[in-house]
């Protein structure tokens, strides 16, 4: 095998974790190579969480507008979202990257991976490259549900959803997850008629029952026509309209038909088992280390601990550092969770629930944020928000909180960071917020904490 096919790491997928994963190694005097089968930069770049924010900016700001007084509320220009959403998603064209990660002395390979046994892996069933180290980092891939007629019928995913050129008249979403919620958002305010369609009776299922309710609200407060509670029997396509049967809830008729349902590790086809790997329902196991086997290293979506940006570049931190010979261990006790609806819901920690599950003996206060700060009277003339935050009376420590308020995503930091470090609660109490703003909040619900 010629020289330069061998490599001391190989990265295997350049979405944001893979990406994290093959810089750090490189940094660490490895030769790497990147093998990625569609673009550079991966879901999150092209596809997922850089167009949807980009294209739900444009309508927040609208919102803010008429939510401020002494400002006239802006008109919406669809082909200028739709340019700059181009723009950020480079074209979907991934060449500059390729071509920066090759002047940087990164291997980059475009094709299908394959491993081969240990070390090895084959590209396309071609090109067979040899690493020291294999760190997996192939991401997840759409959980479509097993609907009668959903497949004759046709549907989108969030590829076609972010990468709309015209927005339709119509459009039913299956899923009160972060991105059904995101997508029905995005689409209702951009004009569609839009129905938001979810099983369980609530919205955000794993976060706390008064998270969803808010959060329905508000979409409903949009003019989203949200379904809760509600079984989707079959699903049939006339005359260009998708019909979905809700059994005793009706029938709805819509242009379009968005899948959000969630999405499932990218195992498949990968060879794992002539190294060892045997994945399980959820993905890849992984130990504290982020390993998965002898000299493989597991990363990201693919390894179903977390499915956010944040957490793959986490693990890839927590990889390199290990392949690196440092030692390491994970800790996903502190990771915030944001959904980029408005206003924006972000939580970290633990649920009610599952603080219950653990036995834990807490005390919970939830504040509505206009009633015990000025922020948000100064942010907008119909103010908004909730706080709410969860205390282990043992340990007199923070274990959890939620927000739903606008910028609720960027003042979440607070509460993790108190999590991460164990700070006391008599600390916290004692902390001087800014005023004003948002973190205010935080202080008012920990001093109506009865512990």
């Amino acid at each position: 095998m010629p020289e330069n096919d061998r490599f001391d790491a190989v990265v295997l997928g350049a979405g944001p974790a893979g990406e994290s994963a093959a810089s750090r190694l490189h940094a660490q005097g490895l030769r790497t190579a990147l093998v990625e089968r569609e673009l550079v930069g991966g879901e999150c770049a092209y596809w997922a969480c850089i167009p949807s924010k980009t294209l739900l900016r444009p309508v927040e700001v609208r919102s803010e507008a008429a939510r401020a007084k002494g400002v006239t509320t802006p008109e919406r220009e669809w082909s200028d979202a739709v340019a700059y959403r181009d723009y950020m998603i480079r074209h979907l064209d991934d060449a500059g990257q390729v071509e920066d990660y090759e002047r940087e002395g990164i291997r980059v390979y475009k094709g299908q991976a394959k491993l081969r046994g240990p070390g090895q892996v084959e590209i396309d069933e071609d090109t067979l490259v040899v690493g020291a180290r294999v760190v997996i980092a192939t991401g997840s891939i759409p959980r479509i549900p097993d609907i009668p007629g959903l497949e004759r019928a046709g549907y989108w995913t969030n590829r076609e959803a972010t990468t709309l050129k015209d927005i339709p008249d119509s459009v039913t979403v299956i899923g009160g997850g972060p991105v059904g919620i995101e997508l029905a958002q995005l689409l209702r305010r951009f004009g569609s008629e839009v129905h938001l369609v979810e099983a369980d009776d609530g919205l955000l299922a794993r976060e706390d029952p008064r998270v969803g309710e808010l959060v329905a609200a508000a979409l409903r407060e949009d003019g989203v026509e949200v379904h809760l509670g509600v079984e989707i029997g079959a699903v049939s396509a006339d005359g260009g309209q998708r019909e979905i049967d809700l059994g005793d809830a009706g029938r709805i008729r819509t242009r379009e038909l968005i899948v959000a349902a969630g999405r499932s590790p990218r195992v498949t086809d990968l060879g794992l088992e002539t190294v060892g790997i045997h994945p399980y329902g959820d993905g890849i196991k992984i130990d504290e280390r982020c390993r998965a086997g002898d000299q493989v290293w597991a990363i990201g979506d693919v390894t179903g601990v977390m499915p956010f940006t944040h957490v793959a570049k986490y693990q890839a931190r927590i990889a390199c550092a290990d392949i690196g010979g440092e030692s390491v261990a994970a800790d996903y006790s502190a990771v915030p969770r944001v959904v980029f609806s408005d206003p924006e819901i972000a939580a970290v920690g633990l649920t009610e629930a599952q603080a219950t599950a653990q036995e834990l003996d807490v005390a919970i206060a939830r504040v509505e944020l206009p009633e015990v700060i000025a922020r948000p009277w100064t942010y907008e003339s119909d103010p908004r928000g909730e706080l709410s935050v969860m205390v282990d009376r043992e340990r007199r420590v923070l274990v959890g909180a939620w927000a739903v308020a606008p910028l609720a995503g960027e003042w979440i930091h607070y509460a993790a960071l108190a999590l991460k470090t164990g700070t006391s609660i008599d600390v916290l109490r004692d902390m001087v917020a800014q005023f004003p703003t948002y973190t205010e909040g935080f202080l008012e619900a920990l001093s109506r904490l009865e512990i």
